[in-house]
């Protein structure tokens, strides 16, 4: 389906960021996704989520980050992130009021998307998605970039791939033990942080449709 363009206005910042729309007619619920650190909204891997989330009957609304708007290299501070994940959820749910609300995004995104849940209840928000959730810088393992979980009080769905190297399996696995019965983990077996995983041993099809089946079915039976 085509995406509706948007335009989000961050009152906080005193700006506007762009956003795409996409809602299938009878959607189940509406996830409010967020770009990566490198690629904004129109990423080849966020089209793909969310065009395989609408043939799934689950809408998507994803934005840009400012610094991502104005084609910076380098990324906002975390405030300037809270206020534009929360403007974007605030727009969501001006959309679609009658839907359910996921939030969270691909990398930074998730992480800035859980931030802000952390410091303030995202308004209508009833689960997060993270797809990869950068617990840690490759090649510098730790777990302190997850400790603000803690604080996120809603359910919280792990889409995480076994090679990724900004999340050590054990680590996250670490994490996520501390974090249930509030934390699901999904690993992708073989997968980097982009989901890519050998030829050999799946398709990048199959790949998407167990993300999207695992995402649907999550919020079907955590966050409606």
């Amino acid at each position: 389906m085509t995406a509706k363009p948007l335009s989000i206005g961050v009152p906080e910042l005193g700006l506007e960021v762009s956003g795409l729309l996409e809602l299938p007619a009878h959607a189940r619920a509406l996830y409010v996704l967020a770009h990566g650190a490198g690629a904004g909204m129109r990423h080849p891997f966020l089209e793909k989520i969310a065009n395989g989330l609408a043939a799934a009957g689950m809408g998507t609304l994803r934005y840009q980050f400012p610094y991502m708007e104005r084609g910076s290299g380098r990324t906002d501070a975390p405030d300037k992130c809270v206020a534009t994940v929360t403007a974007a959820v605030a727009s969501a749910r001006a959309e679609a009021p009658a839907l359910p609300l996921v939030a969270g995004g691909k990398s930074f995104g998730g992480r800035m998307t859980s931030t802000a849940q952390s410091r303030a209840p995202l308004d209508g928000v009833r689960g997060l998605i993270f797809l990869g959730f950068p617990l840690h810088a490759p090649g510098k393992p730790g777990i302190t970039r997850g400790e603000h979980l803690d604080l996120v009080k809603i359910p919280m769905l792990f889409l995480q791939g076994t090679r990724d190297e900004f999340a050590q399996p054990e680590l996250l696995h670490q994490v996520v033990a501390r974090l249930k019965p509030r934390a699901t983990l999904h690993e992708v077996e073989g997968g980097d942080h982009s989901f890519k995983v050998p030829k050999k041993q799946a398709t990048e099809a199959s790949i998407f449709e167990d993300l999207v089946t695992t995402i649907t079915d999550w919020t079907d039976r955590s966050a409606r």
